[in-house]
């Protein structure tokens, strides 16, 4: 795909807020994110994103955006605050359009949008008997959302779009991992009807990051069945423990699919080892053609407001080894 170099240096999304910063207060916000987008075109990504700062979490932008769901006063394991569906939900207007419209007058950079998949939302709010008949039931409402807002996005000219499932890359193990209340097939369709476009603008691309961490061992058909059955453009896939299941998913991936590869493990302090992470490329290059390829952390530095991954410095020193990296691998063409 000729212009993946336009995004070449890429991130999940969401990053380590200011300390202080009350969402409540549009002012600040507004604030916070132009000098998230001064710091981005800094550290020289290729992509810009208003670093989540307007929002709770990652599910926030649909959660928040949508009727039918109620939060609880439970949390995970992660800081998840859970919500339940008690009801199909509807849109209140958009979702993400007028924040990556701000970006857009920012910056010449390409802003990106990242929205929780309507599979994974499904899984992790169906309750039985709360209203919703099934959790495919509402994961096909959330995903005539999604599409909808992704479509808006397009037309405003937002060129890159990712969809996060946590839940995906536990399913493509030889021994799947718990899916939640929708089925690993279940997910598949209704993830896929949220990706669908009729056409695809010149350089639009639609990515799933379908979980932060490989499997222990990779089941090949349960993967193909993922990356055919979706019909993302671009895959974004770990790449930062050096396992062979990491290179089994890439090796799985459509030869016209984009991936990018999660190369600095945004969990630990700390750059990687150039050499190490160069080696790692040098693996995928083996297989897949890596003009085809972009690099990122492994997931966002900051899925939950209040539970970042790491320090400010830490997610400098993580973004820097990407941009190096990408210097490295592909030269100053981008």
């Amino acid at each position: 795909m000729a212009d993946t170099f336009n995004y070449r240096i890429d991130h999940h999304g969401s990053l380590v807020r200011p300390a202080g910063l009350d969402t409540r207060d549009p002012e600040a916000v507004a604030a916070a994110v132009r000098e998230a987008v001064a710091y981005q075109r800094r550290l020289r990504s290729t992509v810009v994103t208003d670093g989540d700062f307007p929002r709770e979490d990652f599910r926030s932008a649909v959660l928040d955006g949508v009727s039918g769901f109620r939060r609880t006063g439970e949390t995970d394991a992660d800081g998840l605050v859970r919500w339940v569906a008690e009801a199909l939900p509807k849109a209140n207007g958009p979702l993400l359009a007028d924040w990556t419209a701000r970006l857009a007058e920012l910056t010449v950079i390409a802003p990106k949008a990242s929205l929780p998949s309507p599979a994974y939302l499904a899984a992790t709010t169906f309750q039985p008997g709360q209203g919703v008949s099934s959790a495919r039931e509402l994961g096909e409402a959330l995903a005539e959302i999604v599409q909808a807002e992704i479509e808006l996005l397009v037309s405003k000219g937002v060129r890159l779009i990712q969809l996060s499932n946590p839940l995906l890359l536990g399913q493509l193990g030889t021994d799947p991992a718990d899916p939640g209340a929708l089925s690993f097939e279940d997910a598949l369709a209704v993830d896929s009807l949220a990706v669908r476009l009729d056409g695809r603008p010149e350089g639009v691309r639609i990515g799933v990051a379908p979980g932060w961490r490989a499997p222990a061992a990779v089941d090949r058909a349960r993967a193909e069945r993922l990356y055919t059955t979706v019909g993302a453009d671009r895959w974004i896939l770990p790449l930062d423990q050096g396992t062979g299941a990491e290179l089994d998913l890439v090796r799985a991936l459509p030869e016209d699919r984009d991936v990018c590869l999660g190369v600095a493990d945004a969990t630990v302090p700390g750059p990687e080892d150039i050499d190490t992470v160069m080696a790692r490329i040098d693996a995928v290059g083996e297989f897949k053609d890596l003009e085809d390829a972009a690099v990122s952390p492994s997931r966002g530095f900051a899925d939950v407001a209040s539970r970042p991954l790491l320090s400010a410095e830490d997610q400098r020193r993580k973004i820097v080894l990407v941009e190096t990296v990408a210097r490295y691998v592909w030269g100053n063409e981008f």
